[in-house]
C-alpha cells in the first residue's frame, strides 16, 4: 500500500519532472468503503499511510524542493463511522441529529425523494434507519452520509478542518463535490427528464456559492498564494463556471469535458471553444486534464475507440503512444491550469483487474493501479509482498516504468519534462492570450502571445500527414497581440519548430506539414 514515507521518498523525481505542486487524494482515517473519501476523522492520518508525523515531514521536503501540497477535502459527507455521524444516528434527540439530513419518508413507506445514488443507478440517495425511523441522505454510499450545512455548527467544524491544515503548511485543498455543500431545504424530486441521473451530478443551489464565498475568504487570510480548487461535478460547463464567482469563490473548477472527449478534431475543438465561452468573460482560469482517478486513463479510452470504429488492433497499438504524445502536448500548451494524473507521464493504459482483486465500490480500479517506479520484477514495491500491490500493475510495466523512461531520453517521460520546461520558460505559453484557429478538419490549432513573444501549437488528430500549403493566417484583435496597435492577420513565416510530440524535425524550420498523430510547438 503506498503511503505519506512513499511519496516523501519520490519527492525528487517530481521536482525532476517538473511540476508545480502535488495533490494527494485522502489519507485521513477511513474504512476505506470508498477509498478513503469517506472520513471518519478529518485531523488525522490514517495508520495504512503513517502518521501527522511523516506528513509534516513530507510537507517540509516538498517545500524545500519548490514543490506546493495540496490535499483533498471531503466537505459533503463523512463515513457512517464518523463519530459525528455515531452520535446522529443514535436517536432523534442526538446533540448532532441535524449534522446529517434526515427526513421522513413518503406515505407509502418509500424513500423521501426520488435522488439517485452515484455507483448505483438503482439505488436511491437514502437509507431508512430502523432505531429512529427516518431517512437519512447520501449521494454516494450508504457509508457516506451528507452533511447538513444548513447547521451553523458543521460549517464551523469544516472551517476548522480547513485551518488545521492550512495551520500545518498545506498550500491548498481540492474539494471533493465541493457544489453538494447547498442543497434545496426542500429536498424536491428530480423533474422526469433527468431522473435516474445521479442527484449529484444536479445538484446546483444558489447558497452554496454563499458558502463558497466565506470559504475563499478564510482560504485568503493565509499567506503564500493558497488555493482552492472545486470538483464541481455538473453537466454544463457554463454552470460549473459560475463557481468561479467573481473572485471570492474557487480559485479553479476543474473542467471535466475533456475527459470524455473522443480523440477528434471536431470533439477538441468544441470542448476548447465551449471553455473559452464559457469561462473568457468571467475572467476565470481554465483547467485541464486528460485523466484523473474517476476515469479510464486517456490512453485506454481513446484505443477503446478506435476499436470500436474498426480500427485493427495492431495498428491501434502502434498509434496509441503517438495519441498520448499528440495529448500531452495539447495539455501542457492550452490556456489554463493543466493537471496530470500519477502515471500519466508514463503513458500508462488501465490495468486488466481481475475479479477476485477488484476493490472499489465504482469500477475504477483500473486506473488506480500503482506507479511502476523500476523495472525490476516488484517495480520498487519491496514490502508489499508475493501479492504485490493493492492492485495489478498497468500493462507493460516493465517498459513503462519510471527508471526505464528516465533512462530513455526519447521517452514520454521526457516529452513530459521538456513540455514543463517550455511552459515554464515561455510566458506565452503559461499565461499567454489564446486564439483557436480555424483549420483543416483533423487538425487543431492555436496561437498563445504575451509581450512579443509568440507560439502556435498544431495538433493532428488523423493518421494522414496534413499539409497547410497556404500557410497559417493568425488574426490579431486591437490590443491583443504583441503590439497594442491594429494590425492585419500575420502571415506565419519563418518559423521554428520547438518541440513536436514525435521529436521529429524540432529545431528546423516550419514547412507547413503536420505529420499523422503529431502535436507540434512553433515559435520564433
Amino acid at each position: 500500500m503506498g503511503d505519506l514515507a512513499g511519496i516523501r521518498s519520490h519527492l525528487v523525481d517530481l521536482a525532476w519532472l517538473g511540476v508545480d505542486a502535488l495533490w494527494i487524494s485522502p489519507f485521513y482515517p477511513s474504512p476505506m468503503v470508498d477509498f478513503g473519501y469517506d472520513v471518519s476523522d478529518y485531523c488525522g492520518v490514517d495508520p495504512l499511510f503513517g502518521t501527522l508525523e511523516e506528513f509534516d515531514r513530507m510537507i517540509t521536503d516538498a517545500h524545500a524542493l519548490g514543490l506546493k501540497v495540496i490535499i483533498d477535502w471531503v466537505p459533503n459527507h463523512t463515513s457512517d463511522q464518523h463519530p459525528w455521524f455515531v452520535d446522529a444516528s443514535s436517536g432523534r434527540d442526538s446533540g448532532r441529529r441535524d449534522w446529517y439530513v434526515w427526513r421522513d419518508g413518503a406515505a407509502d413507506g418509500s424513500p423521501p425523494n426520488n435522488w439517485v445514488a452515484a455507483f448505483d443507478l438503482s439505488a436511491p440517495a437514502w437509507t431508512f434507519d430502523d432505531r429512529s425511523g427516518q431517512w437519512f441522505l447520501h449521494l454516494f454510499e450508504e457509508a457516506q452520509p451528507d452533511l447538513n450545512w444548513d447547521q451553523g455548527e458543521v460549517v464551523g467544524a469544516m472551517h476548522d478542518v480547513l485551518r488545521f491544515w492550512l495551520d500545518r503548511g498545506v498550500d491548498g485543498f481540492r474539494a471533493d463535490v465541493v457544489h453538494c455543500i447547498g442543497k434545496d431545504p426542500d429536498l424536491p424530486d428530480d423533474p422526469p427528464e433527468v431522473a435516474g441521473i445521479p442527484h449529484c451530478a444536479l445538484n446546483d443551489v444558489p447558497v452554496t456559492h454563499h458558502r463558497l464565498q466565506a470559504i475563499r475568504s478564510l482560504i485568503d487570510e493565509y499567506p503564500g498564494d493558497r488555493v482552492i480548487v472545486g470538483e464541481v461535478y455538473l453537466l454544463s460547463t457554463a454552470a460549473v463556471a459560475t463557481y468561479y464567482g467573481d473572485g471570492d469563490e474557487l480559485h479553479l473548477a476543474f473542467n471535466f469535458p475533456p475527459l470524455y472527449a473522443p480523440w477528434t478534431s471536431e470533439a477538441w475543438n468544441g470542448c476548447i471553444g465551449e471553455t473559452v465561452d464559457a469561462l473568457a468573460p468571467r475572467g476565470a482560469w481554465p483547467t485541464w486534464v486528460l485523466s484523473n482517478h474517476d476515469n479510464a486513463r486517456h490512453r485506454t479510452r481513446y484505443d477503446r475507440a478506435a476499436r470500436l470504429h474498426g480500427e485493427d488492433p495492431a495498428v491501434t497499438m502502434r498509434r496509441s503512444e503517438a495519441r498520448a504524445r499528440a495529448a500531452a502536448v495539447l495539455l501542457m500548451t492550452l490556456r489554463g491550469s493543466p493537471f496530470l494524473y500519477q502515471g500519466e507521464e508514463l503513458g500508462l493504459a488501465d490495468a486488466a483487474i481481475p475479479s477476485d482483486r477488484a476493490v472499489d465500490p465504482g469500477g475504477r480500479d483500473g486506473c488506480r493501479a500503482p506507479i511502476p517506479w523500476t523495472d525490476a520484477d516488484d517495480h520498487g514495491w519491496p514490502t508489499t509482498g508475493a501479492a504485490g500491490p493493492w492492485l495489478p500493475f498497468a500493462p507493460e510495466a516493465a517498459l513503462r516504468n519510471h527508471a526505464a523512461q528516465r533512462a530513455d531520453p526519447s521517452s514520454v517521460l521526457h516529452l513530459y519534462r521538456r513540455l514543463l520546461a517550455l511552459r515554464h520558460g515561455r510566458r506565452a505559453l503559461s499565461v499567454g492570450t489564446f486564439t483557436l484557429l480555424d483549420l483543416p478538419v483533423g487538425l487543431v490549432g492555436y496561437v498563445r502571445e504575451h509581450d512579443d513573444e509568440l507560439a502556435v501549437v498544431l495538433v493532428n488528430f488523423t493518421d494522414d500527414r496534413i499539409e497547410l500549403p497556404g500557410g497559417i493566417r493568425v488574426p490579431h484583435e486591437p490590443g491583443t497581440g504583441p503590439s497594442a496597435e491594429p494590425r492585419d492577420p500575420l502571415e506565419i513565416g519563418g518559423l521554428q519548430v520547438l518541440l513536436t510530440s514525435d521529436g521529429i524535425a524540432e529545431g528546423e524550420a516550419f514547412v507547413g506539414a503536420v505529420l499523422a498523430d503529431q502535436a507540434m510547438v512553433l515559435g520564433y
